[in-house]
């Protein structure tokens, strides 16, 4: 999960701009996280990601103008804006809005390939299992919203806790001689209390780490199985960073998740982009 302001070019993309191509942006206003995307003929060009804040609409002009300040292109060059997440009705410059669920199919599809079936997003306050077909349509899904049990945030709490950085939390709760079993209850209330508990018990943070995130897998993977696990599957979202959860879930559904070039935090944004551009063209036409 990023907590700083980031830009990055797609490699392979930097010199797609040309005059004349169909410029589409993507707005991703998550819970934790916003990010923006700009697609060039239906290509990843680049994108940034930033922490959301308090402000959901001032999050996504910042998303952009990170863009335009290192590339130099203003949202009037774009030819059409998608905004989706948690605060997608808050972009006041997006031409439409589309759910989460939509654009991560569709942006899963770019990143893993036609042959993604399943799209695990694990977000920071909300968690998601879909189901696409080749082309990132989406056949089903389901979600887990009610609470921070199994999200980014309830890993930020227990990180909290602990006095553990973030980004090295999965790492940490790797690093330990046996797997220990998983804390009772996942909910992030009673579960920093029994990790305040375990603690006193003498267990080393990277046990507890590793209890806790075990819990957080076996939620989630429990939540992919009721919809029905089916090859391949990525995973996206903040936490797909995290390669303590990564590693158990892959563990616990027995089957490795797909590794892409492209950074899945962006799944969302980049579907919002490449859904940009079918809606522009048939607008055209």
């Amino acid at each position: 999960m990023n907590n700083t302001n980031s830009f990055f070019f797609n490699a392979s993309s930097i010199n797609l701009l040309n005059k004349g191509d169909i410029i589409t942006c993507g707005i991703d206003i998550g819970s934790v996280s916003s990010k923006a995307v700009i697609c060039v003929d239906g290509e990843l060009y680049c994108y940034s990601i930033i922490k959301t804040g308090s402000n959901s609409p001032l999050s996504g002009k910042k998303a952009f103008e990170i863009i335009e300040s290192n590339t130099g292109i203003k949202i009037s060059d774009c030819h059409y804006i998608v905004a989706t997440g948690y605060g997608r009705v808050n972009v006041p410059f997006a031409n439409k809005t589309i759910t989460e669920i939509s654009c991560h199919g569709k942006g899963a599809n770019y990143i893993g390939g036609p042959n993604i079936r399943t799209v695990l997003d694990i977000g920071g306050q909300d968690c998601k299992v879909i189901r696409i077909d080749g082309s990132g349509k989406v056949i089903n899904f389901i979600m887990n919203d009610k609470c921070a049990a199994g999200t980014g945030r309830g890993i930020e709490i227990i990180s909290e806790l602990l006095n553990v950085p973030l980004e090295k939390s999965g790492i940490l709760s790797l690093d330990i001689d046996i797997e220990p079993e998983p804390v009772s209850n996942i909910c992030v209330v009673f579960a920093r209390s029994e990790a305040l508990v375990l603690l006193k018990k003498g267990w080393s943070k990277n046990k507890v780490l590793a209890s806790y995130l075990r819990a957080m897998a076996e939620r989630i993977s429990s939540l992919v199985m009721r919809i029905g696990l089916e090859p391949e599957l990525l995973i996206t979202g903040g936490v797909s960073k995290n390669i303590g959860v990564v590693n158990r879930i892959e563990k616990i559904l027995g089957i490795k998740s797909v590794t892409p070039n492209i950074d899945t935090q962006i799944a969302g944004a980049l579907g919002a982009g490449l859904l940009a551009k079918d809606i522009y063209e048939k607008l055209q036409n």
